[in-house]
């Protein structure tokens, strides 16, 4: 399955969060880095789901940009 991954740029990295996920989040130095980490943190997310017997939610939300006058 594919989620989507929202990436942020903090003061020290990267976060990365999935809307689809709640509570599954990941930090790196650069942004590979959490796009590794978040990529691991999914697999555990849904792992965890699954061996308590919860539903795994299926990928729903999506992104876009729009434009906006400055």
């Amino acid at each position: 399955m594919k989620y989507l991954v929202i990436v942020e740029e903090t003061g020290t990295g990267f976060s990365a969060f999935s809307p689809d996920l709640p509570g599954c989040i990941a930090t790196g130095f650069t942004r590979a880095d959490v796009e590794t980490e978040i990529a691991s943190a999914i697999a555990f997310h849904i792992e965890g789901l699954r061996a308590e017997g919860l539903d795994v939610p299926p990928p729903r939300a999506s992104a876009t940009y729009v434009s906006a006058p400055a």
